[in-house]
């Protein structure tokens, strides 16, 4: 298989690969037997979930209706009231997607009709805990709200908040851009997964308060995909009126598709399918798994690159499928050539994980890349930077003069990828000078050691999401046997991940990152850059990366 790098990652997270080879060890749960049932009265009907270990746990919670059939790349229909008591103890299906993209326990096959949540509340509350709603990652392709590495039990149990995840539409049945041949009833076409979400967080503001939740302290978050998703929810009319803050972390979402752009990947997908432009309702009655099989060709045929840089993620370019900044539902790029004023007043997290790269070499099984000599950096570089290539070896050669040149390859990646698009972001908010922005770098390292390398994984991406939600503690099989997921072993785990879940929920609690023990997190400022490592014992920093962003600004 050919290797999977920063330049192909959108690209084959819509197959299904990388999800496929890495998260299915995100297994961190110690699932109890469940305890008693619990019945909540919704706006809608009556939902029966189930209690455990001190939580009260709802999966498959319906908060909009049918997408399929003739609701296909429309709105979805209004959730429709129920009688008598609708179970809500498994969860519900993943949208449509490749194998190998989700990865609960337990969790049924991809279908089109799949908008639900799942909710995880504590069972003694006093009815106002700050919600946190998080949005997976996979890109705008893969994953569920089911993952076990999202899981929200400690974080209600340990930290009195209500978590809420969402599955929403992906790939081209959420992004497929319609607007310019389908006419006014298809307005909109090329958001709808972002829009799901939207809904999700009405459903919220309308229904939470009867899980112990306060509709009126929201956080949204989400990490990779999810990130872009929470930059796109930031800037959107639709949900502006149901969120009060929002954390984005290593997915930064600067500059997202043009409507050019996406009516290109239209006409490449009916290419595919040999439909003529006029002929589009064609789309309406092929089946799911047909237009999946042609999303997946498409994209294994389209190209995207980090080299936008300062320009973010989010822009994915021809032949690949995410949201559109269309002028309606997304009026303008989230945060180009500004900040979004419609969340001015909203506190934002922003930040990234020091090792990102090392994610993506490994699960492209890139193994030459651990084991560079500075001439091999080199030439890797001038791939993509050309004659640019030798002042960029310089320059880090000469700032980290200890680095050899495998690990000055994951510094340059990594910032590529998440870092400057989260600093832009930090800068761009911090300008409106109204409500702050923390800028953050997680910097835990995993022991765990490469196969095949003597490289450890380190704090790459995707590393972050169990120290955030306090599962760090590896998975038990049925016959209790205890197996350490990619955090490691070491017990100082347990310690950045308390760290980590401290300052989130508190920052969901009350607009400000604070955790005992550890150093005030001073907001972001154009002048000192402070920025939040987060590790066994956090430390804030100025300026950290202000020579690296002058120059990257050369080099771009």
């Amino acid at each position: 298989m050919e290797p999977i790098n920063r330049r192909q990652f959108i690209k084959y997270s819509g197959a299904g690969l990388v999800t496929a080879m890495v998260l299915p060890s995100f297994s961190w749960m110690n699932l109890a037997e469940k305890g008693g049932e619990i019945v909540i009265d919704t706006a809608f009907g009556k939902l029966k979930g189930y209690q455990q270990n001190g939580v009260n746990i709802f999966k498959g919670v319906p908060y909009a209706g049918k997408i399929s059939g003739n609701r296909r790349f429309l709105t979805p229909e209004p959730l429709k009231p129920w009688t008598g008591i609708r179970e809500a103890t498994k969860l519900g299906n993943p949208s449509i997607q490749t194998l190998g993209g989700y990865y609960g326990l337990n969790e049924p096959e991809p279908a089109e009709d799949s908008l639900t949540l799942n909710i995880w509340t504590p069972a003694k509350t006093d009815g106002k805990c700050p919600v946190m709603v998080y949005s997976h990652g996979g890109g705008f392709v893969a994953g569920s709200a089911g993952s076990t590495a999202q899981d929200g039990a400690n974080l209600a149990r340990m930290f009195n908040v209500v978590v809420v995840a969402t599955n929403h539409r992906l790939g081209l049945l959420g992004y497929l851009y319609l607007d310019e041949l389908a006419g006014d009833e298809y307005r909109g076409s090329g958001n709808r997964g972002v829009q799901d979400i939207a809904l999700a967080l009405k459903w919220i503001n309308q229904n939470i308060r009867q899980f112990g939740g306060d509709p009126d302290n929201v956080m949204i978050f989400g990490e990779s995909g999810g990130g872009l998703k929470t930059s796109c929810l930031y800037a959107m009319p639709e949900a502006a009126p149901y969120f009060h803050k929002a954390s984005i972390e290593s997915g930064p979402g600067i500059v997202l598709n043009t409507p050019e752009t996406a009516q290109q990947t239209t006409l490449m997908l009916l290419k595919e399918l040999n439909i003529a432009p006029k002929d589009w309702r064609k789309l309406l009655d092929m089946p799911a798994p047909k237009l999946l099989e042609a999303q997946v060709r498409l994209q294994s045929k389209s190209d995207w690159s980090f080299k936008q840089g300062f320009k973010g993620i989010g822009a994915v370019g021809p032949g690949n499928f995410g949201p559109v900044a269309d002028g309606a539902v997304l009026p303008y790029h989230p945060f180009d050539p500004v900040a979004p004023q419609i969340s001015v007043d909203k506190p934002l997290l922003v930040g990234w994980n020091e090792d990102e790269e090392i994610f993506f070499s490994m699960y492209g099984s890139d193994k030459e890349v651990f084991n560079l000599s500075k001439q091999g950096l080199l030439e890797r570089l001038q791939k993509d930077f050309g004659t640019k290539a030798a002042r960029i070896v310089e320059f880090y050669s000469a700032k980290y003069p200890e680095a050899t040149p495998t690990e000055i390859y994951m510094k340059v990646y990594s910032l590529l990828s998440m870092g400057l698009g989260s600093l832009l972001i930090a800068e761009r908010k911090s300008e409106q000078g109204t409500a702050p922005v923390y800028l953050y770098n997680f910097g835990y390292k995993s022991e765990n050691i490469i196969s095949g390398t003597n490289i450890t994984m380190g704090a790459m991406h995707a590393m972050d999401i169990p120290f955030k939600f306090y599962n760090v503690d590896g998975s038990i099989d049925a016959s209790g046997t205890r197996t350490p997921g990619m955090e490691g072993s070491r017990p100082e785990r347990f310690t950045a991940s308390k760290n980590m879940s401290t300052f989130w929920t508190n920052f969901a609690h009350n607009g400000k990152p604070s955790a005992a023990g550890q150093p005030e997190w001073p907001a972001y400022n154009n002048q000192t850059r402070p920025m939040m490592r987060i590790d066994t014992q956090c430390q804030p920093i100025n300026n950290r990366f202000t020579d690296e962003v002058q120059l990257w600004r050369e080099v771009f």
